[in-house]
């Protein structure tokens, strides 16, 4: 049962208990058990691995039977996508610090108190060493990827430059504008495309993560990295809550408390808004005149190159996590015994001999 009152942070949940599990012993191909549900390169993902990160993220109301193994089913291929990954993290010689894992932890717990996160921990029947494990594959996976994808991202001045000229006409503007940036926490489950893999799916929860999210950004965090680790909404989340320009006359349309935090505000100026169990932390990056704009117009070259990075980052990211798994060894019994069933769920009945 969920306790919404002391629900964890979902980032510990659905990442760390995602990445807690594909530890296990190497293997052949071919299943030791009708438990292992996968094997990459030789190392066995078991069904408890995913059974157990299925039940600390699935919500609390009922799913239909193919629901439930579609749920399931995705998890297991985050599961072998980070196996991977953890693995080259070794190959690479990447590893994570005690004091990072330590920071990263107490980051996830979201400042809960002591006492209510370990009585979450016990209902779920973890401990903190768990959370850790899972943590730190989180970690390590995070590393290789930035190490072999973002800090391979750079933009010229020339590709600056060719953007602008190509896109002339967009950045004339019409009439007044607000460059605005958001981060979206909802009270209900959606498509999460955060860096955390984070979401917040009731009432309690949301309020808890705005306040904790308010926090970080008063003690320094950069509002584009809380955004693509914490923001739930799955367009401008990737982007770093960037929304780009927003014209005024589109912005008079907006709900009153959301116009009036960007009107009102000044550039550089976050404001909290809260409606019907939802929030939106907004950020005022800049107000922007009508007329032409030119590369000297302040803060253009940065939201040009910042636009150019995140679609780079995302088609690299995209493309080297795509080869990495198809150069490795994965079996996916799971999916083939689906695929045998005809869509039915056999991971509930014994695996037949061979498959």
């Amino acid at each position: 049962m969920k306790s919404t009152a002391v629900r964890l942070a979902a980032g510990l949940l659905a990442a760390c208990l995602v990445t807690a599990c594909g530890a296990g012993s190497k293997s052949a191909a071919r299943p030791s058990s009708t438990d292992v549900w996968a094997v990459v390169d030789g190392r066995e993902i078991k069904k408890d691995d995913v059974e157990k990160v299925y039940r600390r993220v699935a919500q609390a109301q009922a799913s239909s039977a193919e629901d439930t193994m579609t749920a399931k089913l995705s998890l297991l291929n985050e599961l072998i996508v980070q196996d991977i990954l953890v693995a080259r993290a070794a190959a690479l010689k990447v590893e994570v610090t005690e004091a990072e894992l330590d920071a990263a932890f107490s980051d996830r717990k979201k400042n809960m108190p002591e006492d209510a996160f370990q009585k979450e921990l016990a209902a779920r029947g973890l401990t903190s060493d768990d959370m850790k494990s899972g943590l730190k594959r989180e970690l390590l996976a995070q590393k290789v990827v930035d190490r072999e994808v973002t800090s391979k991202i750079s933009i010229t001045d020339q590709e600056i430059s060719d953007f602008y000229n190509a896109n002339k006409a967009q950045f004339n503007l019409a009439e007044p504008a607000y460059r605005l940036a958001q981060i979206v926490i909802t009270p209900d489950r959606g498509e999460i495309t955060n860096r955390q893999q984070d979401d917040a799916t009731t009432p309690e929860a949301a309020d808890k993560k705005a306040a904790f999210l308010m926090e970080k950004l008063k003690a320094g965090a950069a509002f584009s990295d809380v955004a693509r680790d914490y923001s739930e909404d799955p367009q401008s989340a990737p982007n770093g809550g960037d929304l780009g320009l927003v014209p005024l006359s589109a912005l008079k349309q907006a709900p009153p408390m959301l116009r009036d935090a960007a009107m009102k505000s000044q550039p550089g100026t976050v404001s909290h808004v809260a409606a019907g169990g939802a929030h939106t932390l907004v950020l005022v990056i800049a107000k922007e005149e009508a007329g032409q704009r030119d590369l000297q117009t302040a803060g253009l070259k940065d939201g040009i190159a910042t636009s150019l990075r995140a679609k780079r980052e995302q088609l690299l990211r995209t493309a080297y996590l795509t080869a990495a798994r198809s150069e490795a060894s994965v079996v996916n019994h799971l999916a083939k015994q689906i695929v045998d069933a005809q869509g039915k769920s056999p991971a509930m009945a014994p695996m037949a001999p061979g498959k």
